[in-house]
């Protein structure tokens, strides 16, 4: 079943996600394609398929009881895998990390359910370097939380994984840019 899905989401990703030319990516690199996840996320079977294998994923550390990511990447998912997480009797709590902090009202860099001492998961739709997910790493840390571990949609393969693993972090991406690509 779990690769059912998997193969499914890769054709949603392949129809919708992948656009081919000239782009500067949020790393300053220029790429032939560019992977514009959130047309996969804001997809109604997309973002159901991301959550279902994210949750099998995240079910495996007992220990995990948020989720959240950074803005904007992070937010279809983080919703529909809370949705997820109550069909199943598996209730997770969310949140998201703002680039800056909030100028008005309460300022918070955080928004949501996370609380000091949470076990969580960071999620994003795509990895290049990492840079979004260090930050809201660096974020949740400074709450007070734990990040146990990241999970990715698709990794670029641009060394994301291994910034992850020295810093001791679990890392999961359901493809590699490899496998999306054919190369």
């Amino acid at each position: 079943m779990a690769s059912e899905k998997k193969d499914r989401l890769k054709r949603i990703l392949l129809e919708n996600s992948i656009l081919r030319g000239k782009f500067t990516l949020a790393s300053g690199k220029e790429s032939d394609y560019y992977i514009d996840a959130r047309l996969t996320t804001l997809h109604p079977e997309g973002v159901s398929l991301v959550a279902d294998i994210f949750l099998g994923e995240i079910r495996r550390d007992p220990l995990i009881v948020t989720v959240g990511g950074p803005t904007m990447g992070a937010d279809p998912i983080v919703g529909s895998l809370l949705c997820a997480s109550q069909r199943e009797n598996y209730p997770l709590r969310g949140f998201l990390v703002r680039k800056q902090e909030k100028g008005h009202g309460t300022g918070k860099l955080i928004e949501g359910n996370l609380k000091p001492g949470d076990n969580t998961a960071v999620v994003e739709d795509v990895v290049t370097s990492g840079g979004s997910v260090l930050t809201a790493i660096d974020a949740v840390r400074n709450a007070g939380a734990l990040v146990r571990k990241v999970l990715v949609i698709v990794d670029r393969e641009e060394g994301a994984a291994q910034k992850l693993g020295e810093m001791g972090v679990d890392f999961y991406s359901i493809f590699k840019i490899s496998e999306l690509l054919g190369n």
